[in-house]
């Protein structure tokens, strides 16, 4: 080289990975946003936490906290206060900001789906890479990269990420540049979901309104696809949907009739059905509103269309220790799975007592489960046989071996009991949802916060080719606070 001359590198960033839908539709991509913040080089140092406090106060944040931030960065720093989508920056931001000292508004290009809320809490959040990644992977990334922070964008980032290039060029004392060297940028592969376009919006409509936290998962029974794994508002960026833990309540009654069928009974053999049921000194009732009509001594399949709780408990002496772990199993409930993303599929413990064991058949006691893995459950019913849920289309499933198979006439009685829901029991909401006959059953669970007694919500379904859980944290009843989520997202398919 010439005397004066000097190296100059110049990295060349890989693009990132898409993350498509079940038909190959691209759901996250780089999408255009506006960065705000203070740039400390166009602020004095005695005025900047002024204008700090009243960027923030522009948009809606901690002023104290962010003022703090900026009068601790450096003379040249920019202190980012926070990224919006450019179609969402609310007008006042836009016409506001520039009035304040040392504000401003970068243009830029991050990945994200296609609403603000899609499916976050599962695909997570792309970033600047934090003090603790930089030293736990010193080798792969470096200050100022950008990488995966949640979900799967975290879990999949070394997939998406993709390969930095370098464009080495000599500088010339004249300021020429010659180019060298070229090392081409690697881009990231793309991560294919199951997950519809159309469906995942459909469920998150469905759950726009609800207070509590709230999910709604549904499944392609055919192939176990997870075609909507949306979590509502109130869950604060909390998975529920494929993550959460609550008691499943009545919505069980799907896994306790497989077991009690399996064990003799059919939807023809009469059991009590009681207004309480006493159990090693624990009474035992059915919900508030249970039709009085419907006590006595009925068939199975009404006790499973109105959901009659002393029936089941009566009935617990059909059952031998695993025989109701055994069905759930079937059913593809208690048996963990990695299915590349954090999922939940419940647990059937051995009860630890009597009372245990009772409040088991009706979905409380030590039974748990995801909104996935009670959607895991109607899938299989709808199936035939046992499903095994997928989302990433890398990732293989299989069914495990501890899965009994589910018999002909097992699945026959369980359809047509499910479907008495419907006709003629609590969830006859959907009776008239356009389509192929549906099957359901409603549920709720009793737990204690604060000091309160309150009821999980849940309602479960299929038709055709496809099977929804929804499940709302607090809740009246089945029918009444879960129901008609799940027959909005029905009617929107």
């Amino acid at each position: 080289m010439q005397s004066g001359t000097v190296l100059d590198v110049t990295t060349v960033r890989a693009d990132r990975g898409l993350i498509l839908g079940n038909k190959g539709d691209v759901i996250v991509t780089d999408r255009a946003v506006t960065r705000f913040g203070i740039d400390r080089s166009q602020v004095p140092a005695k005025r900047a936490g002024e204008s700090a406090r009243r960027l923030a106060q522009l948009l809606d944040l901690d002023a104290a906290a962010y003022a703090e931030r900026v009068k601790a960065a450096g003379d040249k720093a920019f202190v980012e206060a926070i990224v919006i989508r450019k179609d969402d920056v609310p007008a006042a931001v836009a016409q506001g900001y520039g009035s304040i000292k040392g504000a401003v508004a970068i243009a830029d290009d991050i990945p994200l789906g296609p609403s603000r809320e899609f499916a976050l809490p599962i695909l997570g959040s792309v970033g600047a890479v934090t003090a603790e990644m930089l030293k736990e992977h010193p080798d792969r990334y470096q200050v100022g990269d950008q990488a995966g922070l949640s979900g799967l964008q975290a879990r999949y980032d070394e997939q998406l990420q993709g390969v930095d290039g370098a464009v080495v060029n000599a500088v010339a004392s004249d300021g020429g540049e010659r180019e060298l060297y070229r090392v081409d940028a690697q881009p990231g592969r793309p991560l294919e979901l199951t997950m519809d376009l159309q469906a995942q919006h459909a469920a998150e409509a469905a759950l726009a309104d609800v207070g509590p936290a709230s999910a709604l998962v549904a499944i392609r029974p055919s192939d176990g696809a997870i075609l909507a794994a949306a979590n509502g508002p109130g869950t604060d960026g909390y998975n529920v949907a494929t993550y959460g833990q609550a008691a499943p309540g009545s919505t069980f009654k799907t896994v306790s009739s497989l077991a009690l069928l399996r064990a003799g009974l059919t939807p023809r053999t009469v059991v009590p059905c009681t207004a309480e049921v006493v159990v090693d000194g624990k009474p035992f009732e059915n919900y508030d509103d249970y039709p009085s009509g419907a006590l006595g001594d009925i068939p199975l399949s009404a006790a499973v269309a109105n959901s009659c709780n002393t029936a089941f408990i009566a009935s617990a002496d059909k059952l031998s220790d695993g025989d109701l772990a055994g069905a759930a199993a079937s059913l593809g409930l208690g048996i963990d799975h990695d299915l590349g993303f954090p999922s939940y599929f419940g647990q059937v413990p051995d009860p630890k007592s009597e009372t245990e064991a009772a409040a088991d058949l009706i979905g409380q006691g030590g039974i748990l489960a995801s909104p996935m893995a009670m959607a895991t459950v109607m899938a299989s019913i709808q199936a035939g046989e046992t499903v095994v849920p997928r989302l990433v289309k890398s990732v293989e499933v299989t069914v495990p071996d501890e899965a009994a198979p589910l018999g002909k006439e097992e699945v026959a009685a369980l359809r047509s009991m499910l479907r008495g829901v419907v006709t003629s029991g609590s969830g006859r909401g959907l009776l008239d949802v356009p389509g192929g006959p549906v099957i359901a059953k409603t549920g709720t669970a009793e737990f204690e916060r604060d000091g309160k007694v309150l009821l999980h919500a849940w309602m479960v379904a299929a038709q055709g080719d496809l099977a929804v859980a929804v499940y709302v944290d607090e809740g009246d009843s089945g029918s009444g606070t879960a129901g008609p989520i799940l027959e909005q997202f029905l009617r929107s398919r």
